[in-house]
């Protein structure tokens, strides 16, 4: 049976690292989206920057049991998410983790909702082909979303998108610099199982992490997210710059995050999908939104 945590590591108390094949410490917690469903509710109660740590991620646990849908081991479960909120956040936010980020720098579950060819009185509809095009004349060849422009146009696909896009991002955060500007990002927790029944770390390196995006079109999720994020700090934030204040999105796959130890991969730690919209192509994106379509 998968241990709950790494073999002879305490994932975030240092210590021997669990290495690249080591066991995801989230192995033992069952698949699906009842489990997916709770670790967000848990995650969203917890401090991340706690004094005492630990003790908030029980009480948040403890919380969140009490009204239902435990998933079964919580010690395990309380092991694993120590060890998501220590795990580095790789090259877009250099030596910064979760347990970093005060609750005053940060928002849960910032629900949103967009307009899209025309919102309550829509008039024809956004193709993913044009939102495709658009990718193209913004992404460059050495970009980690370059290929996706394909995917979206793929005929099997056709997606549309018309009326109102709603939903809610599962964290927004600042980070105040005192050289340089305020950045705000988004992250999205994901419990997805990528490997086979005895989970590994090393199921969560990078090839991987794109793979799961590139299959489950997350990028355009991402994409939307990143619209409303933007339209939120256009209207909260006086003086927004878009192209030197929207610091990014992140794609957390918490089974594959093992705390301060966690292997890295071309700098990137397993478990962290980052990206850096190049600039201009969200505010692109957000008129493409609210430009008139042609009647269906």
């Amino acid at each position: 049976e998968p241990r709950p945590v790494a073999e002879g590591a305490d994932p975030v108390a240092g210590g021997p690292g669990p290495g690249a094949d080591g066991p995801s410490p989230l192995g033992g917690l069952p698949g699906g989206a009842a489990v997916g469903t709770f670790v967000h509710r848990v995650l969203e109660e917890i401090d991340f920057s706690a004094a005492d740590l630990p003790a908030a991620i029980d009480g948040a646990l403890a919380g969140c049991a009490r009204r239902g849908g435990t998933p079964g081991d919580l010690p395990g479960l309380a092991a694993g998410l120590r060890a998501a909120l220590t795990t580095p956040l790789g090259p877009l936010l250099p030596d910064t983790t979760l347990a970093d980020i005060r609750r005053a720098d940060r928002l849960d579950e910032l629900g949103f909702e967009l307009p899209v060819a025309g919102g309550e009185h829509p008039v024809g509809a956004l193709h993913a082909a044009e939102i495709a095009d658009l990718l193209s004349v913004h992404l460059t060849p050495g970009d980690r979303l370059a290929s996706y422009p394909d995917r979206l146009r793929d005929p099997l696909l056709q997606a549309t998108l018309r009326g109102y896009l709603n939903g809610s991002l599962d964290l927004v955060f600042r980070r105040i610099s005192d050289s340089g500007p305020t950045r705000w990002y988004v992250a999205d927790y994901k419990t997805n199982w990528l490997g086979g029944t005895d989970l590994r770390l090393a199921d969560y390196r990078s090839a991987g992490l794109d793979a799961e995006m590139q299959r489950r079109h997350y990028p355009l999720q991402a994409l939307i997210y990143l619209v409303a994020l933007h339209r939120y700090l256009r209207w909260r934030v006086p003086g927004y710059r878009p192209e030197t204040q929207l610091g990014g999105v992140l794609y957390l796959f918490i089974r594959g995050m093992a705390g301060p130890a966690t292997p890295m991969e071309g700098g990137a730690p397993y478990g962290v999908w980052s990206w850096v919209p190049p600039v201009g192509l969200v505010a692109a994106l957000s008129d493409l939104f609210d430009s008139p379509r042609r009647p269906a």
